[in-house]
């Protein structure tokens, strides 16, 4: 009883300073003075960590094993997997590291609103576990397959941003060249341009926020670079881990489930994406990670709602691992 009331304490403490952080960051976002409003963002993302991880540990004692055996759980756990995330850039010291709010902090909420909604409210019981995950093996898979996920959710976001940011700087020089090349051709208006007081100032602040947003796609490229190649690196373990577990379990290294088949996928995708970021332009990586997006989706949530598989136990009321 003491277990589960502290439990939903700490549930319900998380969910609302993340919501807190979530409204500070769209403050900041409007109002560029108020330093102070995004310093208390950062110090509720290491709120949030320290209460997702007070809710795990709970759980783990209160049921006697690692929470990871349903969706309820997995779901708890990679929204502490993004609150994880969040804190990676600041153990660089440098001060120009990139913020990460905008995308761990909604990342987190959206997780944890969904684990905690009436629709998960029967995998919040303790349950014993079916024979399959009764293995050392659970711990070392799964932990490292949802670290894979939000580790690659949040790079492929990163690419999704950088994306969006090129794309509208393109349009913005397509219209303009296009206004140029139709607009008619006027002396006087050339000579009143160019006795405009404003036309350096102007000049030197298109070319200031050029630069900004440059350094901006650089870092949002070198990021999702380095986030999706720690998540590359857990889902390879995640995947062989899970293989070796296969194998005592049923037998067989691998059995091309739904389950194994799209984490078989996903692995290839960014696969291509790391091959992709070597040895062409940071955009074409970009669109492949953006395409790994939807891949991981499909691969953590879309495949056990059919319940399929050898993975059948991983269903929508219990683990997608």
């Amino acid at each position: 009883m003491i277990f589960s009331t502290l439990e939903h304490i700490l549930t319900h403490i998380s969910f609302s300073v993340i919501s807190i952080v979530i409204t500070v960051h769209l403050v900041t976002l409007l109002v560029d003075e108020i330093v102070g409003l995004s310093d208390s963002s950062e110090k509720g993302m290491l709120v949030t960590f320290f209460c997702i991880t007070g809710l795990l540990v709970t759980r783990c004692i209160y049921l006697g094993h690692l929470p990871l055996s349903d969706l309820y759980e997995s779901l708890i756990f990679l929204s502490w997997s993004f609150s994880i995330i969040h804190l990676v850039p600041y153990l660089n010291k440098k001060k120009n590291r990139l913020n990460l709010n905008a995308i761990t902090a909604p990342s987190a909420i959206v997780t944890q609103g969904f684990a905690t909604s009436g629709l998960l409210t029967e995998t919040h019981q303790s349950a014993i576990l079916v024979p399959a995950l009764q293995s050392h093996w659970l711990m070392m898979h799964v932990s490292m397959m949802v670290l894979s996920y939000a580790a690659l959710l949040c790079g492929s976001l990163l690419s999704l941003a950088l994306l969006v940011i090129t794309f509208r700087k393109f349009i913005r020089i397509f219209s303009k060249s296009n206004n140029f090349i139709n607009e008619p051709f006027s002396f006087g208006k050339i000579h009143y341009v160019s006795e405009r007081t404003g036309v350096l100032r102007s000049t030197s602040f298109l070319s200031s926020r050029n630069y900004y947003r440059s350094q901006l796609i650089q870092q949002l490229d070198l990021w999702s670079y380095r986030i999706i190649s720690l998540g590359f690196i857990f889902l390879t373990i995640g995947i062989l881990s899970g293989a070796v577990w296969a194998n005592e379990a049923w037998g067989s290294y691998w059995n091309w489930d739904p389950k194994e088949t799209w984490a078989f996928i996903t692995w290839t995708i960014f696969a291509i994406y790391l091959h992709t970021r070597k040895f062409f332009e940071s955009l074409n990586s970009a669109i492949v990670a953006s395409m790994g997006f939807l891949i991981i989706w499909i691969c953590y949530f879309g495949v056990n709602l059919l319940g399929i598989g050898f993975h059948s136990y991983g269903s929508f009321t219990l683990t997608s691992n």
